[in-house]
């Protein structure tokens, strides 16, 4: 058994599923914490909702990214990549807060491009600066 845990293929598969499963965990939890439903949003034509949560997709998937590179279980690749979903979800609300003259999920579901791509590059840019502090 410990043969096919080590083939290749095999955690390339385990680490996609897992991967994909916590996108999915994580984007619900950013859907409770937004005042708008991202997915009705987007349908609906919302560039900055879109943009957002494009945005907060990629930061999940390169944190991932880093906590596979860096980590050889799965079990820690979890861990590590729950860690840094949550520092990510801590940023959003630190975005929020320092911008008092308006309200950012307003904004982006108010269509504002602007924001929505600040919010998309917050993300993105977080995901990089978490992923380098995982080991």
């Amino acid at each position: 058994m410990k043969e096919f845990w080590e083939n290749e293929f095999i955690q390339t598969a385990a680490y996609y599923s897992v991967v994909i499963l916590c996108m999915i965990v994580f984007l619900a939890i950013f859907e409770l914490v937004t005042k708008y439903r991202n997915w009705d949003e987007i349908k609906n034509g919302n560039v900055a909702v879109a943009m957002a949560t494009g945005g907060k997709i990629f930061g999940i998937a390169n944190i991932f990214r880093h906590s596979i590179m860096h980590n050889d279980n799965l079990l820690t690749m979890i861990i590590w990549g729950v860690f840094g979903f949550f520092l990510l979800l801590i940023g959003y609300f630190i975005f929020e807060f320092l911008t008092p003259k308006f309200r950012i999920d307003e904004e982006i579901e108010n269509n504002n491009k602007a924001v929505g791509f600040i919010s998309m590059v917050l993300s993105v840019g977080l995901s990089y600066v978490i992923g380098a502090g995982l080991s």
